[in-house]
């Protein structure tokens, strides 16, 4: 059973989600809401040390991606935002997937069973992402995601680099000027 909090967390994110298609950045932030872009005010935070599950349902944590950048999606399918996205990230999995430049992980925020996650990215055609799950949204919480989709780019140490609130064709010329905003020593892709 889920407690009140989750359910509370994900009537907020329902209502985020909707809102972010509509609402100017201004109303956004009248509202509380963090506005659509880039955010920087994080930058340099820890990765937090919270578990999600892994496409084969074990645990897993950010921590097991130090070494490499890593560029984190929180989303849901009921978030037509995040859908949109989704098709780009796996480009973007897929281009990556080989050089170890980044790494890219979609985590799903659904609250539905791990098997729904991933035949839902099947229906998309976004295998290289994976199914990665976090069904109690412990990860989306101790990151203080307000929106969904938000996308973190950590760097090789685990250390917030940037985060963007809203959905981007990451496949594009804003997302790659993005990418290229890694840490010195931090391989470019």
């Amino acid at each position: 059973m889920y407690s009140r909090l989750a359910i509370l967390a994900l009537a907020l994110f329902a209502a985020a989600c909707e809102r972010e298609g509509s609402a100017s950045n201004d109303t956004a932030a009248e509202a509380g809401m963090p506005a659509k872009g880039v955010d920087r005010s994080h930058k340099g935070k820890p990765a937090p040390d919270v578990t999600f599950a892994d496409p084969d349902g074990g645990e897993i944590s950010l921590a097991d991606f130090r070494g490499t950048p890593v560029l984190v999606n929180l989303w849901a399918t009921w978030c037509a935002p995040c859908v949109k996205e989704l098709p780009t990230l796996n480009a973007l999995a897929e281009a990556h997937e080989n050089d170890g430049s980044i790494g890219v992980i979609a985590i799903s925020q659904d609250m539905a069973p791990q098997g729904s996650v991933e035949a839902f990215l099947g229906k998309l055609k976004a295998d290289s992402l994976g199914a990665y799950h976090d069904p109690k949204m412990a990860l989306s919480g101790a990151l203080d995601a307000q929106v969904l989709p938000t996308t973190i780019l950590f760097d090789a140490q685990g250390k917030e680099v940037w985060r963007y609130v809203g959905d981007l064709d990451w496949t594009g010329k804003e997302a790659a000027r993005l990418l290229a905003d890694r840490p010195s020593g931090a391989p470019q892709g």
